[in-house]
């Protein structure tokens, strides 16, 4: 099969790969759409140290099956699938309980670190086991569906937090998971919904999919989002979407007494942490990783327009040019948000 594989640090070679050898347990997918996720531009460079090289990175995919194993009873040839890009094994307590993305067991389609390497998407093919499948409804173009992770993320992070109906919400990062979480806030019935960033092309797409209103990252957004909520003391809830220092205070400081804080971003390993707000204040912070359990319901918003994912998409394009929409990415040109590689398919 043609896969485009990490040689090296910000080294891509696109060519020829061993095909996938199917289990009597797993499926081969031939892969339709994978998405550029941003945890792949910082495996790319070496930063993140989870896509050691050599690896064939991709986990935000969709195809349709072309293989499945011996023991496979529930899915067939033909079939559109998306998948969860957690690799759970299904039996032990964690995954038992539901908290799928908990097991000790877990890897990622597309990583590859010190404990194991698993190879991804951006390929022709890519095997996994049977039980992470989610069928894609008819109406629902490949492209589409290879959303299905990153929207899962943003309904899992916004599902970690207690919200009410009509409860007060602050995004902080107007990224594509800080787009997909303001409305995922607005799909599970938040009131005011406030989007904070540094980007104004972001905001300005942030109101378009839901948000009430949209503020310029400083230091005087706390009281910007007190007078907007209409209190003394602030938001509900906020949804830290960046995973930086400077962020975590804006979303300590943005919400009341007793409120909570969701932790979905994950740039740093650490970050200062406003210690003293959180015990004074009595707030609750929730970390957030990766989904548990909610790719069909993020298949469903997506299919029912309730999560709107055309309007992310910057291009479309070929598999083999993967290398140079890597390189785009990274220098952060034109404001892109998801690129989406598809084999055989041309921008």
């Amino acid at each position: 099969m043609k896969a485009l594989t990490l040689t090296a640090y910000n080294q891509f070679e696109y060519g020829d790969a061993p095909n996938p050898e199917v289990g009597p347990k797993e499926v081969l997918i031939a892969v339709k759409a994978c998405g550029i996720c941003g945890s792949d531009i910082h495996g790319m460079d070496g930063s993140s140290g989870r896509r050691q090289p050599p690896i064939i990175m991709g986990h935000e995919a969709a195809g349709q099956i072309a293989e499945v194993g011996s023991e496979v009873t529930d899915w067939k040839p033909g079939d559109r699938v998306t998948f969860d890009s957690t690799v759970y094994c299904g039996e032990c307590e964690a995954c038992r309980s539901g908290q799928i993305n908990l097991c000790p067991e877990r890897n990622v389609l597309g990583v590859s670190c010190d404990d194991y390497r698993r190879h991804g998407a951006f390929a022709e093919f890519v095997k996994v086991p049977q039980h992470i499948l989610c069928p894609i409804p008819d109406a629902v173009e490949y492209e589409q569906a290879a959303f299905a992770e990153p929207v899962s993320i943003a309904l899992h992070g916004v599902n970690r937090v207690p919200l009410n109906p009509g409860d007060s919400a602050v995004v902080v990062g107007a990224g594509l998971i800080g787009l997909l979480v303001v409305q995922a806030l607005k799909a599970k019935g938040a009131g005011t919904v406030i989007a904070v960033d540094l980007d104004e092309k972001r905001l300005e797409l942030a109101k378009e999919l839901g948000a009430d209103h949209a503020l310029i990252s400083n230091e005087d957004v706390p009281a910007q989002v007190r007078e907007l909520v209409g209190n003394d003391d602030g938001a509900d809830v906020a949804l830290e979407v960046v995973g930086f220092g400077p962020t975590m205070k804006i979303a300590v400081e943005s919400v009341k007494k007793g409120g909570s804080i969701g932790c979905i971003g994950n740039l740093k390993a650490e970050v200062p942490f406003p210690l003293q707000a959180v015990v004074t204040r009595e707030l609750s912070v929730f970390g957030s990783c990766a989904s548990a359990g909610e790719y069909e319901a993020a298949v469903n918003a997506v299919a029912d327009g309730s999560i709107k994912v055309e309007p992310l998409i910057s291009a479309i394009a070929d598999l083999k040019d993967g290398s140079e929409w890597f390189q785009k990415l990274y220098r952060n040109e034109d404001g892109l948000m998801k690129v989406i590689l598809c084999p055989g398919e041309s921008e």
